[in-house]
């Protein structure tokens, strides 16, 4: 099963560094947010001006969490299911992929909220990158992928729709944009090298 984390503390930072990074910035900016709640307003996504014109925004929103359920929730998506794409890409490359995918997540967001004053903030469309990767592997390179692993994919795609739709608050765009973004760059960048 891809999917287990077996490593302790160092062997997950020796072999995951980026995503260790990323954890870390995220708790960090999460403490931060609990003594400074105007840091929120100040780094979220939103398509309400003037803050809609600050584009730097897209991606720094990607590291803020709305509260504990919502960071434990995105923190425990990244420790247990980005680590085995952090190897198949390589550190670096995984950077920008895990980036990019944020970034197009809240950007397809706001530009589909239309009119409708919208945020957004969370590493969701980072993580729904990552599965839109598991998934163009499950559907085309079915050799990447045990078939407990496969299933783990589906089901966790099928899930998080179903909760992106009928929760409250939660950005079922910014979900489904970093999903394509992730299917799309694993097929441009990485699909061919890993064969």
């Amino acid at each position: 099963m891809l999917f287990v984390r077996y490593e302790n503390f160092r062997q997950y930072v020796r072999l995951y560094p980026a995503n260790t990074v990323f954890l870390a910035v995220m708790l960090v900016l999460f403490l931060w947010q609990q003594i400074d709640p105007g840091l929120t307003y100040r780094l979220m996504a939103t398509n309400v001006p003037p803050a809609s014109k600050e584009i730097w925004r897209y991606l720094t929103a990607v590291f803020l969490h709305a509260g504990w359920a919502h960071l434990l929730f995105n923190a425990f998506a990244v420790f247990v299911f980005a680590p085995p794409l952090e190897r198949l890409f390589g550190s670096r490359r995984y950077v920008w992929f895990f980036l990019l995918c944020g970034i197009f997540g809240n950007v397809g967001a706001m530009v589909l909220a239309g009119n409708e004053p919208v945020a957004a903030v969370g590493a969701s469309g980072s993580i729904y990158g990552v599965f839109g990767a598991f998934l163009y592997m499950a559907l085309y390179q079915r050799h990447l992928l045990d078939p407990q692993s496969r299933t783990t994919v589906y089901v966790i795609l099928a899930m998080g729709a179903l909760f992106s739709l009928i929760m409250p608050g939660v950005s079922f765009m910014a979900h489904f944009f970093g999903a394509f973004a992730g299917f799309a760059l694993y097929r441009w960048a990485g699909a061919k090298n890993l064969r």
